[in-house]
């Protein structure tokens, strides 16, 4: 049995290439960048209102005029139109392009408009207030995106105010999620006394697509046979193999003795935490890559956050995401010398703390917990006795309220 930090090692150093692949970028959403995003012009690409108003000439309010004449009105988009005289203004929009004869834009707040004259309502008036200055965000060829990020709503748009129409972004790996067991029912149908619906397969599945990873299913009944013809024919249609179920060291716990049947060799099983000690990691001399978690809900939840989420990360080269820390919300004692991965609410206190509350529920089949939490809290295995104001890790899946 092998440490976390060990654990994580192992996986870590069984990083994958799947190439790349072009994508329209309005169908980019949660891939990862293969590509830096290059500003076709400045941003912005010319002296930008921010604010609707009028535009007049600093040296007038430096010579004490109060009131304007409204030469005409300009629309984002327009022709800028210029003023000739000090006296007068352009009433304008936000988004429209400065008049060069004009510096500084007075809004509406600061001004009274009446028959066709604009007349000061305020002295509080900065020079160059309320312009975005051509060039202020990016120059022209600058980096505006670089590659190996995910791509959010951010990168959604300003690929589209650079031009990208298409994006080149990381390829997915294949991917298939695994479930076995003869006391699994689908979920339309009614288990009998002592069965139970598939759901942690969905669980699996739910998680994937927020990263844009979609994965297809397969259930296995406990039968060997069944197990190595299905998986060997799966190693060759996929990836990454994904296992529910299956991993222990119960009498129909089939799958590490015919993953190794099918040539995926074992990198480790068992891990010393809780929940998720059985997990089982292995690779295939042709590459594809088996996460093979506990059966028990919470145990498979916590290691595809802990585990294959940081190697998807890494395999894509995406920038590594900050670590959480919390400040544990009430005494805890935890005897066994496992690294504990506790489940939490999290909430921000009055300080701008993250604090942690435990919420230990009933092991690690109690999926309803989950609902109630946020994060995994990572308790390390050396100690027994855990103290309110602590601060330790946590591996949020949810996001911080």
């Amino acid at each position: 049995m092998i440490t976390v930090q060990e654990a994580e090692d192992i996986i870590l150093s069984q990083v994958r290439d799947y190439g790349t692949e072009e994508l329209p970028f309005e169908a980019a959403l949660g891939r990862v960048l293969a590509e830096n995003i290059i500003c076709d012009r400045d941003l912005p690409a010319y002296d930008r209102i921010t604010m609707d108003g009028i535009a007049v000439n600093y040296k007038a309010v430096e010579e004490g005029i109060t009131s304007f004449k409204v030469k005409a009105t300009q629309a984002a988009g327009d022709d800028p139109i210029q003023i000739e005289d000090l006296t007068e203004c352009i009433e304008i929009m936000t988004g429209a392009a400065l008049p060069v004869s004009t510096d500084t834009v007075i809004p509406y707040e600061q001004i009274t408009i009446e028959n066709g004259v604009a007349i000061l309502a305020s002295t509080t008036i900065k020079k160059r207030q309320n312009i975005h200055y051509k060039g202020r965000d990016r120059k022209e060829n600058d980096i505006a995106t670089n590659a190996n990020t995910l791509i959010d709503a951010s990168v959604i748009n300003i690929a589209a105010t650079v031009g990208k129409a298409t994006l080149l972004v990381k390829t997915q790996p294949r991917i298939l999620i695994v479930s076995t067991g003869n006391e699994l029912v689908e979920v339309d149908e009614t288990p009998g006394p002592y069965q139970l619906r598939r759901s942690n397969s969905f669980s699996i599945q739910a998680v994937l697509q927020q990263y844009a990873l979609y994965a297809d299913m397969l259930h296995l009944p406990d039968e060997p046979f069944t197990i190595e013809n299905e998986i060997s024919q799966a190693l060759e249609e996929y990836d990454v193999l994904i296992f529910s179920g299956g991993v222990s060291a119960g009498k129909f716990d089939h799958v590490p003795k015919v993953l190794e049947e099918v040539g995926v060799h074992q990198l480790f099983h068992k891990i010393r935490q809780r929940p998720g000690k059985p997990f089982w990691f292995g690779a295939h001399d042709n590459g594809q890559l088996v996460f093979a978690f506990p059966g028990n809900p919470v145990s498979a939840f916590m290691c595809l956050h802990r585990y294959f989420l940081p190697w998807y990360r890494k395999t894509t080269g995406m920038t590594e995401t900050r670590k959480i820390f919390a400040v544990l919300n009430e005494d805890l004692t935890f005897t066994p010398q496992l690294q504990f991965y506790m489940q939490v609410r999290l909430e921000f206190n009055d300080l701008g703390q993250v604090v942690a509350t435990p919420l230990q529920g009933n092991g690690s089949g109690d999926l309803a917990n989950l609902l109630e939490s946020d994060a995994f809290m990572e308790l390390p295995s050396d100690r027994n006795e855990f103290k309110k104001g602590d601060v330790y890790r946590v591996w949020p899946f949810k996001n911080i309220p």
